[in-house]
């Protein structure tokens, strides 16, 4: 994966793109992505951690470095994000490691900055 500082402009760049030329359906989905993990009756630190376990299970790396960001972002802390990764682990099979190996090099990325 590219650096952590490459991923982030990648993603905002082409998001702005889409968003710009999509049509409405494409704009109602990236707002029901946003939405969906605001505070509910579970809070977004919550949901995150479920998102990146669904990441990792769906095996999609972009999405895996996405919700690791956000689940520092939202406080979650290794011990948590570890844990989750190990019910991916276990949901997912081993097909998922190579992409754990990528989320734990991300983390520990992101824990050095």
């Amino acid at each position: 994966m590219a650096s952590l500082d490459e991923f982030k402009s990648f993603r905002e760049k082409m998001n702005k793109r889409i968003l710009e030329t999509g049509n409405m359906e494409t704009k109602r989905f990236f707002s029901l992505d946003g939405a969906v993990y605001k505070d509910g009756a579970l809070d977004s630190r919550i949901k995150e951690l479920m998102g990146l376990v669904a990441s990792t299970v769906l095996r999609c790396d972009d999405c895996i470095a996405y919700h690791i960001i956000q689940c520092k972002t939202t406080g979650s802390s290794r011990d948590e994000i570890m844990e989750v990764l190990n019910v991916a682990l276990v949901v997912g099979g081993s097909i998922v490691i190579p992409h754990y190996r990528r989320a734990v090099e991300l983390l520990d990325e992101l824990e050095e900055e």
